[in-house]
């Protein structure tokens, strides 16, 4: 037996409890509550400091300007300086009309000041916030990237490697503690598929060997032309349930072996594999009466041959098997699009509900039978399949086809 590698050891759970603060200052601990308070507050702070001193040299200048005389006496007349007033008064004024034109005059200065003040200030406070919003969307991209981290090694591990480990560095705050007991959690969850997929390839193995001496044996018995008629009947009927074990054993083992990420790949073009699984099929499918057709395009892909024939075979031999009993038909298909390798397996047969679809990729589950009592299969085939896809970083999905039958897509990335 292969000895299977410990996997890699998560980085030490921190010791901070969020329940019980630690220290004679847990408030200086540089959590992220902390540090996002310190950068809002001093952004904060910092803008008020410069709006106020722009607004402080904007209203400075305005008190210089509304200050401003806005009356000269030229040549014995009175003549308006400021730009805000038109016109000259000359010749003799009573003091009412003076002091009317004089305060109407530096009412207008003042107001023209202020709306100056206040088109400035907007502007400035404009400006302002533009910075600001670019400064805190650069700090909080900062602040949160360790969150990137963690959805780029979950996305990873969405795509069966267990491996993965974020081993975040930094300041033992909030997301740290998070990274770490997301490794602590992938830790066991690969520790508990390994010990899975370790006990079905080992059931399996012990049971090949006891499955191989019966099927000898009873080969045997059924060799002698001198047997009794009905115990070579049982002999025939020991032998057929002794070749649904068998099957049912090789299925467990590559079940738990597709399970795994595939490390090796290799060119493999989906055209010669779904012709190899046609050609072991054609046989079975003249003996039922089913027409198998269709046009396959070449659409090369990096993988294991052997498991992405397995997924081939399990479709075709599915779709002769469930067939419609006259005139039946299967259409393997396989073509390359965006960027993607399709391979589309069609077929005639009864009529599936759309919401029994899903269940059919279940282990030892058929459509409206038991998981014993048939002879088409042990129910492990599409389980497999779509456990091999998923290693190639594929998927396979099922659709119910109009009149009756099933249209199986399978998507791997070219």
């Amino acid at each position: 037996m292969p000895v299977t590698p410990a996997p890699p050891v998560a980085p030490p759970k921190p010791t901070w409890d969020p329940g019980q603060p630690e220290g004679p200052f847990p408030w200086l601990r540089p959590t992220i509550r902390i540090r996002l308070t310190l950068l809002y507050g001093g952004m904060f702070l910092i803008a008020g400091i410069l709006l106020l001193s722009i607004i402080y040299l904007l209203a400075a200048q305005a008190l210089r300007q509304g200050n401003a005389l806005p009356f000269q006496i030229v040549g014995g007349q009175v003549k308006v300086s400021s730009t805000n007033c038109s016109g000259v008064m000359g010749g003799p004024l009573e003091p009412e009309q003076f002091n009317a034109a004089v305060n109407q005059c530096v009412l207008e200065q003042r107001r023209h000041a202020l709306d100056d003040l206040l088109s400035r200030s907007l502007m400035a406070l404009l400006g302002l916030s533009i910075i600001a919003f670019a400064f805190g969307y650069a700090m909080a991209g900062r602040v949160l990237s360790p969150l990137g981290k963690i959805t780029r090694t979950a996305r990873r591990v969405v795509g069966s490697d267990l491996t993965r480990r974020i081993e975040l560095d930094g300041p033992d705050d909030e997301l740290k503690e998070l990274a770490d007991t997301f490794d602590e959690m992938l830790d066991r969850l690969e520790r508990a598929f390994t010990a899975q997929q370790r006990f079905v390839a080992n059931a399996s193995h012990e049971l090949r060997t006891p499955l191989a001496i019966n099927r000898t044996l009873l080969e045997v018995h059924l060799s002698d032309p001198g047997a009794p008629v009905e115990l070579q009947q049982l002999g025939k009927t020991l032998l057929a349930t002794n070749e649904r074990s068998e099957q049912l054993v090789e299925g467990l083992l590559l079940l738990a072996r597709s399970e795994n990420q595939i490390v090796e790949r290799k060119p493999v073009d989906l055209a010669e594999v779904a012709s190899r699984a046609v050609d072991q099929v054609r046989g079975e499918a003249e003996a039922k009466g089913v027409e198998i057709r269709g046009e396959r395009a070449p659409a090369v892909v990096q993988g294991n041959g052997v498991l992405l024939e397995r997924i081939a075979l399990n479709l075709v031999q599915n779709a002769v098997r469930y067939n419609v009993p006259e005139d039946g038909w299967v259409e393997v298909v396989t073509e390359a699009q965006h960027d993607q390798a399709v391979l589309l397996v069609s077929n005639t047969g009864p009529v599936v509900p759309a919401y029994e679809v899903d269940n059919l990729f279940e282990p030892f589950r058929r459509l409206r039978t038991e998981r014993t009592g048939s002879d088409k299969g042990v129910g492990l085939g599409l389980s497999i399949a779509r456990s091999v896809a998923r290693a190639h970083g594929g998927r396979i999905q099922a659709m119910p086809r109009e009149g009756g039958g099933l249209v199986m897509r399978v998507t791997l990335p070219l």
